[in-house]
Protein backbone atom coordinates (compact mmCIF):
# COMPACT_ATOMS: atom_id res chain seq x y z
CA UNK A 1 0.00 0.00 0.00
CA UNK A 2 1.25 3.48 -1.36
CA UNK A 3 1.47 6.36 1.09
CA UNK A 4 0.03 9.64 1.35
CA UNK A 5 0.92 10.99 4.95
CA UNK A 6 1.27 14.19 4.87
CA UNK A 7 -1.05 14.74 1.60
CA UNK A 8 -3.77 16.99 1.16
CA UNK A 9 -6.51 15.31 -0.91
CA UNK A 10 -9.51 16.99 -2.66
CA UNK A 11 -11.91 14.35 -3.27
CA UNK A 12 -15.40 15.18 -5.66
CA UNK A 13 -18.51 12.81 -5.15
CA UNK A 14 -16.97 11.73 -1.92
CA UNK A 15 -20.44 10.86 -0.08
CA UNK A 16 -20.75 7.34 -1.83
CA UNK A 17 -19.71 5.36 -3.92
CA UNK A 18 -16.78 5.27 -5.29
CA UNK A 19 -16.09 8.40 -3.96
CA UNK A 20 -16.65 7.83 -0.41
CA UNK A 21 -14.05 4.70 -1.41
CA UNK A 22 -11.39 7.27 -2.38
CA UNK A 23 -11.58 9.23 0.96
CA UNK A 24 -11.50 6.30 3.04
CA UNK A 25 -8.04 4.47 1.00
CA UNK A 26 -6.81 8.49 1.06
CA UNK A 27 -7.50 8.50 5.11
CA UNK A 28 -6.34 5.42 5.75
CA UNK A 29 -2.59 6.11 3.99
CA UNK A 30 -2.12 9.10 5.76
CA UNK A 31 -4.12 11.84 3.56
CA UNK A 32 -5.76 15.02 4.63
CA UNK A 33 -8.72 15.28 2.77
CA UNK A 34 -11.01 18.20 1.55
CA UNK A 35 -14.22 16.29 1.16
CA UNK A 36 -16.45 17.81 -2.25
CA UNK A 37 -19.90 16.81 -2.68
CA UNK A 38 -23.96 18.17 -2.62
CA UNK A 39 -24.58 16.57 0.66
CA UNK A 40 -22.89 18.81 3.64
CA UNK A 41 -24.62 15.87 6.18
CA UNK A 42 -23.62 13.03 4.18
CA UNK A 43 -19.86 14.64 4.15
CA UNK A 44 -19.79 15.76 8.07
CA UNK A 45 -20.68 12.11 9.00
CA UNK A 46 -17.76 10.66 6.95
CA UNK A 47 -15.44 13.41 7.67
CA UNK A 48 -16.36 12.75 11.65
CA UNK A 49 -15.81 9.03 11.22
CA UNK A 50 -12.70 9.58 9.51
CA UNK A 51 -11.30 12.39 11.73
CA UNK A 52 -11.94 9.47 14.71
CA UNK A 53 -10.67 6.40 12.92
CA UNK A 54 -7.35 7.85 11.95
CA UNK A 55 -6.94 11.31 13.04
CA UNK A 56 -6.16 13.43 9.66
CA UNK A 57 -7.36 17.20 8.69
CA UNK A 58 -10.83 16.72 7.62
CA UNK A 59 -12.62 19.85 5.32
CA UNK A 60 -15.65 19.81 3.85
CA UNK A 61 -17.16 22.02 0.83
CA UNK A 62 -20.58 21.41 -0.02
CA UNK A 63 -21.16 21.85 -3.48
CA UNK A 64 -23.75 21.15 -6.26
CA UNK A 65 -20.93 20.46 -9.04
CA UNK A 66 -23.54 19.55 -11.69
CA UNK A 67 -23.94 24.20 -11.40
CA UNK A 68 -20.89 25.56 -13.79
CA UNK A 69 -20.35 28.34 -11.10
CA UNK A 70 -19.31 25.46 -8.65
CA UNK A 71 -15.74 25.33 -9.55
CA UNK A 72 -14.98 28.75 -8.73
CA UNK A 73 -16.62 28.35 -5.23
CA UNK A 74 -15.02 25.64 -4.80
CA UNK A 75 -11.40 27.39 -5.71
CA UNK A 76 -12.47 30.15 -3.68
CA UNK A 77 -13.29 28.17 -0.65
CA UNK A 78 -9.87 26.36 -0.75
CA UNK A 79 -7.87 30.23 -0.27
CA UNK A 80 -10.12 31.53 1.90
CA UNK A 81 -9.64 28.40 4.32
CA UNK A 82 -6.17 28.80 3.14
CA UNK A 83 -5.93 25.31 2.06
CA UNK A 84 -3.39 24.32 -0.68
CA UNK A 85 -4.50 20.90 -2.45
CA UNK A 86 -1.76 18.02 -2.82
CA UNK A 87 -3.88 15.61 -5.00
CA UNK A 88 -7.43 16.44 -7.28
CA UNK A 89 -9.49 13.05 -7.26
CA UNK A 90 -12.18 14.31 -9.98
CA UNK A 91 -14.49 11.11 -9.17
CA UNK A 92 -18.10 12.84 -9.14
CA UNK A 93 -20.19 11.58 -11.62
CA UNK A 94 -23.41 9.99 -13.45
CA UNK A 95 -24.66 8.89 -16.42
CA UNK A 96 -28.30 8.42 -17.86
CA UNK A 97 -29.27 5.10 -19.46
CA UNK A 98 -31.51 3.84 -21.81
CA UNK A 99 -33.07 5.08 -25.57
CA UNK A 100 -31.55 8.59 -26.32
CA UNK A 101 -34.50 10.30 -27.96
CA UNK A 102 -37.26 8.26 -25.91
CA UNK A 103 -35.64 9.06 -22.27
CA UNK A 104 -36.01 12.22 -20.25
CA UNK A 105 -32.90 14.81 -21.94
CA UNK A 106 -32.46 16.11 -18.13
CA UNK A 107 -29.77 13.55 -16.79
CA UNK A 108 -27.88 13.82 -20.17
CA UNK A 109 -27.58 17.31 -20.38
CA UNK A 110 -26.54 17.25 -16.00
CA UNK A 111 -23.74 14.18 -16.94
CA UNK A 112 -22.29 16.67 -19.42
CA UNK A 113 -22.44 19.14 -16.33
CA UNK A 114 -20.90 17.29 -13.59
CA UNK A 115 -18.56 14.64 -15.71
CA UNK A 116 -17.18 17.42 -18.32
CA UNK A 117 -17.87 21.02 -17.36
CA UNK A 118 -16.91 20.46 -13.93
CA UNK A 119 -14.16 18.43 -14.06
CA UNK A 120 -12.52 20.50 -16.51
CA UNK A 121 -13.06 23.53 -14.35
CA UNK A 122 -11.61 22.20 -11.36
CA UNK A 123 -8.36 21.02 -12.83
CA UNK A 124 -8.00 24.44 -14.58
CA UNK A 125 -8.39 26.12 -11.37
CA UNK A 126 -6.35 23.92 -9.07
CA UNK A 127 -4.25 22.63 -11.78
CA UNK A 128 -3.17 26.53 -11.89
CA UNK A 129 -1.99 26.54 -7.91
CA UNK A 130 -0.39 23.26 -8.66
CA UNK A 131 1.55 24.60 -11.65
CA UNK A 132 3.09 27.73 -10.03
CA UNK A 133 4.17 25.27 -6.84
CA UNK A 134 5.81 22.87 -9.55
CA UNK A 135 4.23 20.12 -7.39
CA UNK A 136 0.92 18.06 -7.84
CA UNK A 137 -1.22 15.85 -8.64
CA UNK A 138 -4.40 14.90 -10.37
CA UNK A 139 -6.26 11.78 -11.27
CA UNK A 140 -9.61 12.26 -13.54
CA UNK A 141 -11.51 9.24 -12.82
CA UNK A 142 -12.97 7.91 -16.38
CA UNK A 143 -14.38 4.36 -17.21
CA UNK A 144 -13.89 1.83 -19.89
CA UNK A 145 -17.00 3.31 -21.99
CA UNK A 146 -14.38 6.03 -22.92
CA UNK A 147 -12.98 3.79 -25.64
CA UNK A 148 -16.04 2.95 -27.61
CA UNK A 149 -19.13 4.05 -28.41
CA UNK A 150 -22.23 3.42 -26.29
CA UNK A 151 -25.83 2.65 -27.42
CA UNK A 152 -28.39 3.13 -24.96
CA UNK A 153 -25.44 4.92 -22.92
CA UNK A 154 -24.46 7.55 -25.66
CA UNK A 155 -24.01 10.52 -23.01
CA UNK A 156 -22.80 8.92 -20.52
CA UNK A 157 -20.02 7.26 -22.90
CA UNK A 158 -19.37 10.43 -24.59
CA UNK A 159 -18.50 12.40 -21.49
CA UNK A 160 -16.39 9.30 -21.04
CA UNK A 161 -14.29 9.40 -24.11
CA UNK A 162 -14.11 13.24 -23.01
CA UNK A 163 -12.24 12.77 -19.90
CA UNK A 164 -10.16 10.23 -21.54
CA UNK A 165 -8.75 12.70 -24.12
CA UNK A 166 -8.76 15.37 -22.18
CA UNK A 167 -6.62 13.95 -19.50
CA UNK A 168 -4.17 12.20 -22.14
CA UNK A 169 -3.81 16.01 -23.47
CA UNK A 170 -3.00 17.46 -20.44
CA UNK A 171 -0.47 15.08 -18.91
CA UNK A 172 1.86 15.66 -21.88
CA UNK A 173 1.27 19.30 -21.65
CA UNK A 174 2.35 18.98 -18.43
CA UNK A 175 5.32 16.71 -18.56
CA UNK A 176 7.87 17.88 -16.88
CA UNK A 177 6.34 20.51 -14.65
CA UNK A 178 6.26 18.38 -11.44
CA UNK A 179 2.39 17.85 -12.22
CA UNK A 180 1.29 14.38 -12.86
CA UNK A 181 -1.87 13.73 -14.59
CA UNK A 182 -3.90 10.31 -15.05
CA UNK A 183 -7.03 8.79 -16.20
CA UNK A 184 -8.08 5.97 -14.15
CA UNK A 185 -10.56 3.82 -16.34
CA UNK A 186 -12.73 1.10 -13.93
CA UNK A 187 -15.00 -1.22 -15.25
CA UNK A 188 -18.52 -2.47 -13.59
CA UNK A 189 -18.12 -0.88 -10.19
CA UNK A 190 -20.83 -1.89 -7.46
CA UNK A 191 -22.09 1.39 -6.77
CA UNK A 192 -25.77 2.84 -6.75
CA UNK A 193 -24.91 3.82 -10.78
CA UNK A 194 -28.41 2.99 -12.02
CA UNK A 195 -30.21 3.25 -9.06
CA UNK A 196 -34.05 4.73 -9.92
CA UNK A 197 -34.31 3.01 -12.91
CA UNK A 198 -34.97 -1.09 -13.66
CA UNK A 199 -31.27 -1.02 -15.46
CA UNK A 200 -28.85 -3.51 -13.18
CA UNK A 201 -25.29 -3.27 -12.23
CA UNK A 202 -23.21 -6.20 -14.07
CA UNK A 203 -23.05 -8.86 -11.14
CA UNK A 204 -19.54 -9.11 -11.64
CA UNK A 205 -18.97 -5.55 -10.49
CA UNK A 206 -15.98 -5.12 -9.11
CA UNK A 207 -16.21 -3.52 -4.92
CA UNK A 208 -15.40 0.61 -4.96
CA UNK A 209 -12.41 0.07 -2.20
CA UNK A 210 -10.68 -2.22 -4.54
CA UNK A 211 -11.16 0.45 -7.52
CA UNK A 212 -9.51 3.30 -5.33
CA UNK A 213 -6.76 1.07 -4.16
CA UNK A 214 -5.37 0.16 -7.01
CA UNK A 215 -5.97 3.56 -8.42
CA UNK A 216 -4.15 5.34 -5.85
CA UNK A 217 -1.30 2.41 -6.24
CA UNK A 218 -1.15 2.52 -10.09
CA UNK A 219 -0.85 6.72 -9.38
CA UNK A 220 2.18 6.26 -6.92
CA UNK A 221 4.12 4.11 -9.29
CA UNK A 222 3.96 7.09 -11.80
CA UNK A 223 1.92 5.61 -13.99
CA UNK A 224 -0.47 7.41 -16.74
CA UNK A 225 -3.17 5.48 -17.27
CA UNK A 226 -5.20 2.82 -14.51
CA UNK A 227 -6.89 0.10 -15.20
CA UNK A 228 -8.21 -1.32 -11.27
CA UNK A 229 -11.31 -2.97 -12.09
CA UNK A 230 -11.02 -6.66 -13.58
CA UNK A 231 -7.81 -7.91 -15.39
CA UNK A 232 -9.96 -8.41 -18.20
CA UNK A 233 -10.78 -4.85 -18.58
CA UNK A 234 -7.74 -3.58 -20.22
CA UNK A 235 -7.91 -6.20 -22.91
CA UNK A 236 -11.66 -5.46 -23.69
CA UNK A 237 -10.83 -1.62 -24.36
CA UNK A 238 -8.18 -2.67 -27.07
CA UNK A 239 -10.73 -4.59 -29.12
CA UNK A 240 -12.50 -1.17 -30.33
CA UNK A 241 -9.17 0.31 -31.34
CA UNK A 242 -8.95 -2.37 -33.97
CA UNK A 243 -12.17 -2.48 -35.40
CA UNK A 244 -14.99 0.35 -37.41
CA UNK A 245 -16.17 2.28 -35.14
CA UNK A 246 -19.57 1.32 -36.63
CA UNK A 247 -18.47 -2.36 -36.05
CA UNK A 248 -17.83 -1.43 -32.63
CA UNK A 249 -20.82 0.48 -31.92
CA UNK A 250 -22.84 -2.18 -33.27
CA UNK A 251 -21.19 -5.05 -30.73
CA UNK A 252 -21.40 -2.53 -28.35
CA UNK A 253 -25.53 -2.09 -28.86
CA UNK A 254 -25.87 -5.91 -29.08
CA UNK A 255 -24.79 -6.47 -25.34
CA UNK A 256 -26.39 -3.55 -23.89
CA UNK A 257 -30.09 -4.67 -25.85
CA UNK A 258 -28.95 -8.44 -23.67
CA UNK A 259 -28.65 -6.48 -21.00
CA UNK A 260 -32.16 -4.76 -21.07
CA UNK A 261 -30.61 -1.09 -21.57
CA UNK A 262 -32.70 -0.25 -24.41
CA UNK A 263 -35.89 -0.74 -22.56
CA UNK A 264 -35.20 0.96 -19.37
CA UNK A 265 -37.55 2.67 -17.12
CA UNK A 266 -37.54 5.10 -13.81
CA UNK A 267 -38.41 3.42 -10.80
CA UNK A 268 -38.84 6.67 -8.79
CA UNK A 269 -37.53 9.89 -9.45
CA UNK A 270 -34.50 10.42 -11.47
CA UNK A 271 -31.36 9.60 -8.90
CA UNK A 272 -29.13 12.02 -7.85
CA UNK A 273 -25.40 12.28 -8.94
CA UNK A 274 -23.15 9.55 -7.93
CA UNK A 275 -21.40 10.96 -4.78
CA UNK A 276 -23.63 13.94 -4.29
Amino acid sequence: MHDYTGQTALVTGASKGLGEAFARELAARGAHLVLVARSADALDKLAEQLRSAYGVRIDVIAADLTDRRSPQVVADTLQERELTVDLLVNNAGMGAVGPFLSRPYEPNARSVDLNVTALMGLVHHIGRSMLARGRGGIINVSSTAAFQPLPYQAGYSATKAFVLSFTEALAEELRGTGVRVMATHPGATDTGFFDGTTAVMNPKAVAPDRVAARTLDDFARGRSTSFPGRASDRVLTLVPRLLPRSLTARIAGVYNRRTGHDRVADRHAAPAPQGS
